[in-house]
Protein backbone atom coordinates (compact mmCIF):
# COMPACT_ATOMS: atom_id res chain seq x y z
CA UNK A 1 0.00 0.00 0.00
CA UNK A 2 1.53 3.33 -1.05
CA UNK A 3 -0.68 5.69 0.92
CA UNK A 4 -2.35 5.89 4.27
CA UNK A 5 -6.09 6.08 3.72
CA UNK A 6 -6.64 8.42 6.68
CA UNK A 7 -7.27 12.07 5.82
CA UNK A 8 -4.57 14.68 6.25
CA UNK A 9 -4.20 15.93 9.80
CA UNK A 10 -3.77 19.62 10.57
CA UNK A 11 -0.02 19.05 10.92
CA UNK A 12 0.10 17.21 7.58
CA UNK A 13 -1.73 20.00 5.76
CA UNK A 14 0.62 22.60 7.18
CA UNK A 15 3.65 20.59 6.15
CA UNK A 16 2.28 20.35 2.58
CA UNK A 17 1.86 24.11 2.49
CA UNK A 18 5.37 24.61 3.84
CA UNK A 19 6.87 22.34 1.17
CA UNK A 20 4.95 23.81 -1.78
CA UNK A 21 5.42 27.45 -0.81
CA UNK A 22 9.06 27.04 0.24
CA UNK A 23 10.02 25.31 -3.01
CA UNK A 24 8.11 27.93 -5.04
CA UNK A 25 9.92 30.79 -3.28
CA UNK A 26 13.29 29.21 -4.06
CA UNK A 27 12.21 28.64 -7.67
CA UNK A 28 11.03 32.22 -8.13
CA UNK A 29 14.17 33.72 -6.56
CA UNK A 30 16.51 31.76 -8.83
CA UNK A 31 14.51 32.67 -11.94
CA UNK A 32 13.97 36.33 -11.11
CA UNK A 33 17.66 36.83 -10.30
CA UNK A 34 18.78 34.53 -13.15
CA UNK A 35 21.00 32.59 -10.76
CA UNK A 36 23.22 29.79 -12.09
CA UNK A 37 22.54 26.19 -11.02
CA UNK A 38 18.91 27.00 -10.29
CA UNK A 39 18.22 23.39 -9.29
CA UNK A 40 20.02 23.98 -5.99
CA UNK A 41 17.69 26.85 -5.10
CA UNK A 42 14.55 24.94 -6.10
CA UNK A 43 15.24 21.44 -4.80
CA UNK A 44 17.12 22.18 -1.55
CA UNK A 45 14.13 23.81 0.22
CA UNK A 46 12.00 20.93 -1.04
CA UNK A 47 14.41 18.34 0.39
CA UNK A 48 14.72 20.14 3.71
CA UNK A 49 11.01 20.73 4.28
CA UNK A 50 10.15 17.25 3.02
CA UNK A 51 12.65 15.32 5.15
CA UNK A 52 12.52 17.53 8.26
CA UNK A 53 8.84 18.02 9.19
CA UNK A 54 9.62 20.84 11.65
CA UNK A 55 12.72 22.96 11.12
CA UNK A 56 15.13 22.96 14.05
CA UNK A 57 18.65 24.04 14.94
CA UNK A 58 20.13 20.55 14.67
CA UNK A 59 18.95 20.22 11.06
CA UNK A 60 20.21 23.70 10.17
CA UNK A 61 23.65 23.02 11.64
CA UNK A 62 23.89 19.79 9.65
CA UNK A 63 22.98 21.58 6.43
CA UNK A 64 25.45 24.42 6.95
CA UNK A 65 28.24 22.03 7.91
CA UNK A 66 27.50 19.88 4.87
CA UNK A 67 27.53 22.84 2.48
CA UNK A 68 30.73 24.26 3.98
CA UNK A 69 32.57 20.92 3.95
CA UNK A 70 31.45 20.15 0.40
CA UNK A 71 32.49 23.60 -0.80
CA UNK A 72 35.98 23.27 0.66
CA UNK A 73 36.42 19.73 -0.67
CA UNK A 74 35.18 20.57 -4.18
CA UNK A 75 37.30 23.73 -4.26
CA UNK A 76 40.48 21.86 -3.35
CA UNK A 77 39.90 18.61 -5.23
CA UNK A 78 38.23 20.18 -8.25
CA UNK A 79 40.96 22.78 -8.53
CA UNK A 80 43.84 20.31 -8.22
CA UNK A 81 42.46 17.20 -9.91
CA UNK A 82 39.48 18.47 -11.94
CA UNK A 83 41.05 17.38 -15.23
CA UNK A 84 42.32 14.04 -13.88
CA UNK A 85 39.34 11.92 -12.78
CA UNK A 86 41.50 8.86 -12.08
CA UNK A 87 43.47 10.74 -9.43
CA UNK A 88 40.23 11.86 -7.79
CA UNK A 89 38.85 8.37 -7.22
CA UNK A 90 40.59 7.35 -3.96
CA UNK A 91 39.87 10.78 -2.49
CA UNK A 92 36.24 10.66 -3.61
CA UNK A 93 35.88 7.18 -2.08
CA UNK A 94 37.08 8.50 1.28
CA UNK A 95 34.78 11.53 1.14
CA UNK A 96 31.77 9.35 0.39
CA UNK A 97 32.76 6.88 3.11
CA UNK A 98 32.67 9.29 6.04
CA UNK A 99 29.35 10.67 4.85
CA UNK A 100 27.73 7.24 4.63
CA UNK A 101 29.13 6.43 8.07
CA UNK A 102 27.35 9.53 9.38
CA UNK A 103 24.14 8.44 7.64
CA UNK A 104 24.34 4.95 9.09
CA UNK A 105 24.69 6.29 12.63
CA UNK A 106 21.42 8.17 12.16
CA UNK A 107 21.92 11.34 14.18
CA UNK A 108 23.79 13.02 11.31
CA UNK A 109 21.77 11.52 8.46
CA UNK A 110 20.87 14.90 6.95
CA UNK A 111 24.53 15.98 6.98
CA UNK A 112 25.58 12.84 5.13
CA UNK A 113 22.66 12.68 2.72
CA UNK A 114 22.89 16.30 1.61
CA UNK A 115 26.67 15.99 1.33
CA UNK A 116 26.56 12.81 -0.78
CA UNK A 117 24.30 14.37 -3.41
CA UNK A 118 26.03 17.76 -3.45
CA UNK A 119 29.54 16.28 -3.54
CA UNK A 120 28.80 13.87 -6.39
CA UNK A 121 27.06 16.44 -8.59
CA UNK A 122 29.49 19.27 -7.87
CA UNK A 123 32.62 17.19 -8.42
CA UNK A 124 31.18 15.86 -11.65
CA UNK A 125 30.51 19.35 -13.01
CA UNK A 126 33.80 20.69 -11.63
CA UNK A 127 35.72 18.13 -13.72
CA UNK A 128 34.74 19.88 -16.97
CA UNK A 129 37.37 22.40 -18.16
CA UNK A 130 34.91 25.23 -18.76
CA UNK A 131 33.15 24.97 -15.41
CA UNK A 132 33.26 27.91 -12.98
CA UNK A 133 34.07 26.09 -9.75
CA UNK A 134 33.56 29.17 -7.60
CA UNK A 135 30.08 29.75 -9.03
CA UNK A 136 29.25 26.10 -8.42
CA UNK A 137 30.44 26.18 -4.80
CA UNK A 138 28.78 29.45 -3.87
CA UNK A 139 25.52 28.57 -5.62
CA UNK A 140 25.25 25.46 -3.48
CA UNK A 141 26.26 27.32 -0.31
CA UNK A 142 23.89 30.24 -0.76
CA UNK A 143 21.09 27.90 -1.81
CA UNK A 144 21.59 25.98 1.45
CA UNK A 145 21.42 29.15 3.54
CA UNK A 146 18.36 30.31 1.61
CA UNK A 147 16.69 26.91 2.13
CA UNK A 148 17.27 27.19 5.88
CA UNK A 149 15.83 30.71 6.01
CA UNK A 150 12.84 29.64 3.92
CA UNK A 151 12.25 26.62 6.18
CA UNK A 152 12.24 28.79 9.31
CA UNK A 153 9.87 31.33 7.70
CA UNK A 154 7.51 28.59 6.52
CA UNK A 155 7.53 27.03 9.99
CA UNK A 156 6.69 30.41 11.52
CA UNK A 157 3.82 31.01 9.08
CA UNK A 158 2.39 27.46 9.30
CA UNK A 159 3.53 26.01 12.63
CA UNK A 160 2.40 22.58 13.77
CA UNK A 161 -0.74 22.65 15.90
CA UNK A 162 -0.03 19.40 17.74
CA UNK A 163 3.17 17.76 19.00
CA UNK A 164 4.73 15.14 16.73
CA UNK A 165 5.94 11.73 17.83
CA UNK A 166 9.70 11.30 17.82
CA UNK A 167 10.91 8.75 15.23
CA UNK A 168 11.83 5.37 16.63
CA UNK A 169 15.55 4.86 17.05
CA UNK A 170 16.94 1.81 15.24
CA UNK A 171 19.64 -0.08 17.09
CA UNK A 172 22.23 -1.34 14.61
CA UNK A 173 25.04 -3.79 15.08
CA UNK A 174 28.57 -2.80 14.12
CA UNK A 175 28.64 -5.19 11.16
CA UNK A 176 25.35 -3.78 9.82
CA UNK A 177 26.73 -0.22 10.02
CA UNK A 178 29.87 -1.31 8.15
CA UNK A 179 27.65 -3.01 5.55
CA UNK A 180 25.56 0.13 5.05
CA UNK A 181 28.55 2.46 4.84
CA UNK A 182 30.47 0.29 2.37
CA UNK A 183 27.40 -0.45 0.25
CA UNK A 184 26.66 3.24 -0.15
CA UNK A 185 30.27 4.26 -0.68
CA UNK A 186 31.05 1.64 -3.31
CA UNK A 187 27.94 2.35 -5.36
CA UNK A 188 28.24 6.15 -5.05
CA UNK A 189 31.84 5.90 -6.25
CA UNK A 190 30.81 3.61 -9.11
CA UNK A 191 28.10 6.13 -10.06
CA UNK A 192 30.66 8.95 -10.10
CA UNK A 193 32.97 6.89 -12.33
CA UNK A 194 30.12 6.03 -14.72
CA UNK A 195 29.01 9.64 -15.22
CA UNK A 196 32.62 10.73 -15.69
CA UNK A 197 33.52 8.03 -18.21
CA UNK A 198 30.41 8.56 -20.34
CA UNK A 199 30.60 12.36 -20.08
CA UNK A 200 26.99 12.70 -18.94
CA UNK A 201 26.84 16.39 -18.15
CA UNK A 202 23.10 16.71 -18.83
CA UNK A 203 21.86 13.85 -16.63
CA UNK A 204 21.70 15.43 -13.18
CA UNK A 205 18.36 13.80 -12.35
CA UNK A 206 19.69 10.33 -13.20
CA UNK A 207 22.85 10.97 -11.18
CA UNK A 208 20.79 12.10 -8.19
CA UNK A 209 18.59 9.01 -8.54
CA UNK A 210 21.55 6.63 -8.24
CA UNK A 211 22.30 8.27 -4.87
CA UNK A 212 18.74 8.62 -3.59
CA UNK A 213 18.28 4.86 -4.06
CA UNK A 214 21.01 4.38 -1.44
CA UNK A 215 19.26 6.36 1.29
CA UNK A 216 17.39 3.35 2.73
CA UNK A 217 20.94 2.03 3.42
CA UNK A 218 20.21 -1.59 2.47
CA UNK A 219 19.20 -3.78 -0.48
CA UNK A 220 15.56 -4.39 0.44
CA UNK A 221 15.02 -0.68 1.05
CA UNK A 222 16.66 0.25 -2.26
CA UNK A 223 14.48 -2.26 -4.09
CA UNK A 224 11.30 -0.84 -2.57
CA UNK A 225 12.35 2.75 -3.19
CA UNK A 226 13.26 2.03 -6.82
CA UNK A 227 9.65 1.19 -7.66
CA UNK A 228 8.39 4.29 -5.88
CA UNK A 229 11.04 6.49 -7.50
CA UNK A 230 10.06 5.24 -10.97
CA UNK A 231 6.36 5.96 -10.33
CA UNK A 232 7.17 9.36 -8.82
CA UNK A 233 9.40 10.29 -11.75
CA UNK A 234 6.64 9.37 -14.20
CA UNK A 235 4.16 11.53 -12.28
CA UNK A 236 6.56 14.48 -12.11
CA UNK A 237 7.44 14.23 -15.79
CA UNK A 238 3.76 13.94 -16.78
CA UNK A 239 2.81 17.01 -14.76
CA UNK A 240 5.69 19.00 -16.28
CA UNK A 241 4.66 18.02 -19.81
CA UNK A 242 1.02 18.90 -19.12
CA UNK A 243 2.05 22.36 -17.93
CA UNK A 244 3.95 23.00 -21.17
CA UNK A 245 1.04 21.68 -23.27
CA UNK A 246 -1.48 23.85 -21.43
CA UNK A 247 0.62 27.03 -21.55
CA UNK A 248 2.03 26.32 -25.03
CA UNK A 249 3.93 29.46 -26.16
CA UNK A 250 3.61 31.08 -22.71
CA UNK A 251 5.38 28.34 -20.74
CA UNK A 252 8.39 30.61 -20.25
CA UNK A 253 6.38 33.28 -18.39
CA UNK A 254 7.14 33.09 -14.68
CA UNK A 255 3.84 34.69 -13.66
CA UNK A 256 2.00 31.74 -15.25
CA UNK A 257 4.48 29.00 -14.38
CA UNK A 258 4.86 29.78 -10.66
CA UNK A 259 1.22 29.09 -9.59
CA UNK A 260 1.16 25.83 -11.55
CA UNK A 261 4.50 24.78 -10.10
CA UNK A 262 3.16 25.51 -6.59
CA UNK A 263 0.04 23.46 -7.30
CA UNK A 264 2.06 20.51 -8.60
CA UNK A 265 4.39 20.48 -5.60
CA UNK A 266 1.39 20.78 -3.25
CA UNK A 267 -0.29 17.74 -4.83
CA UNK A 268 2.87 15.65 -4.66
CA UNK A 269 3.62 16.88 -1.12
CA UNK A 270 0.24 15.48 -0.07
CA UNK A 271 1.25 12.07 -1.44
CA UNK A 272 4.64 12.37 0.28
CA UNK A 273 3.11 13.21 3.66
CA UNK A 274 0.53 10.42 3.43
CA UNK A 275 3.22 7.86 2.59
CA UNK A 276 5.12 8.79 5.76
CA UNK A 277 8.13 6.87 4.48
CA UNK A 278 10.75 9.57 3.95
CA UNK A 279 11.45 8.89 0.28
CA UNK A 280 8.59 7.53 -1.79
CA UNK A 281 6.34 8.28 -4.76
CA UNK A 282 5.51 11.80 -3.65
CA UNK A 283 9.11 12.65 -2.81
CA UNK A 284 10.29 11.34 -6.19
CA UNK A 285 7.62 13.33 -8.04
CA UNK A 286 8.45 16.54 -6.16
CA UNK A 287 12.19 16.33 -6.78
CA UNK A 288 11.65 15.46 -10.45
CA UNK A 289 9.45 18.51 -10.87
CA UNK A 290 12.00 20.64 -9.01
CA UNK A 291 14.86 19.48 -11.24
CA UNK A 292 12.85 20.00 -14.43
CA UNK A 293 11.79 23.54 -13.58
CA UNK A 294 14.83 24.63 -11.60
CA UNK A 295 17.48 23.44 -14.05
CA UNK A 296 15.88 23.09 -17.48
CA UNK A 297 13.06 25.62 -17.69
CA UNK A 298 14.13 28.52 -19.95
CA UNK A 299 12.19 30.44 -22.61
CA UNK A 300 14.18 28.68 -25.38
CA UNK A 301 14.29 25.19 -23.89
CA UNK A 302 11.88 22.42 -24.88
CA UNK A 303 10.65 21.13 -21.53
CA UNK A 304 8.89 18.16 -23.16
CA UNK A 305 12.16 16.85 -24.60
CA UNK A 306 13.90 17.45 -21.27
CA UNK A 307 11.11 15.68 -19.38
CA UNK A 308 11.13 12.61 -21.60
CA UNK A 309 14.94 12.45 -21.49
CA UNK A 310 14.84 12.73 -17.69
CA UNK A 311 12.44 9.79 -17.41
CA UNK A 312 14.38 7.50 -19.77
CA UNK A 313 17.71 8.29 -18.12
CA UNK A 314 16.26 7.75 -14.65
CA UNK A 315 14.82 4.38 -15.69
CA UNK A 316 18.27 3.25 -16.87
CA UNK A 317 19.86 4.64 -13.68
CA UNK A 318 17.41 2.71 -11.49
CA UNK A 319 18.08 -0.61 -13.22
CA UNK A 320 21.85 -0.17 -13.20
CA UNK A 321 21.94 0.94 -9.54
CA UNK A 322 19.75 -1.94 -8.39
CA UNK A 323 22.00 -4.43 -10.17
CA UNK A 324 25.09 -2.94 -8.54
CA UNK A 325 23.35 -2.80 -5.17
CA UNK A 326 22.41 -6.47 -5.32
CA UNK A 327 25.94 -7.55 -6.30
CA UNK A 328 27.61 -5.47 -3.56
CA UNK A 329 25.01 -6.58 -0.99
CA UNK A 330 25.66 -10.25 -1.71
CA UNK A 331 29.43 -9.70 -1.67
CA UNK A 332 29.41 -7.89 1.69
CA UNK A 333 27.16 -10.56 3.22
CA UNK A 334 29.86 -13.17 2.55
CA UNK A 335 31.93 -11.73 5.40
CA UNK A 336 30.85 -11.74 9.02
CA UNK A 337 32.37 -8.29 9.65
CA UNK A 338 30.18 -6.69 6.97
CA UNK A 339 27.08 -8.88 7.09
CA UNK A 340 23.81 -6.92 7.14
CA UNK A 341 22.00 -9.26 9.52
CA UNK A 342 23.00 -9.90 13.11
Amino acid sequence: MLLRHSPLSANDLRQCLRIATGASIGFMICKLLNLPYGVFFTVTPMLLLGLVPVMNGHAMRQLLASAAMTGVEVGIIGGLFGGHPALMLPIVFGLFLYRFIAMSKGSLFLFGANGVISLSIMLHFASYPGSDINALIFSNFWATILAGVIAYVMTAIWPDVAPRQSPEKVDKSANRMRHEALLGTLIATASFIFFQVFDLRDSMSAQATTLLLLFPMHWNGALGYARKRAIGTLLGVTFGVLIQVVLYNWYGLLILIAPLFWLGVLLFAQVHVKEASGSGVGFGAMTTLGILFGQYLTPTNDLIYSALYRFSSIAVAIIATLLMCYIVHRLLNRFAATRFGS
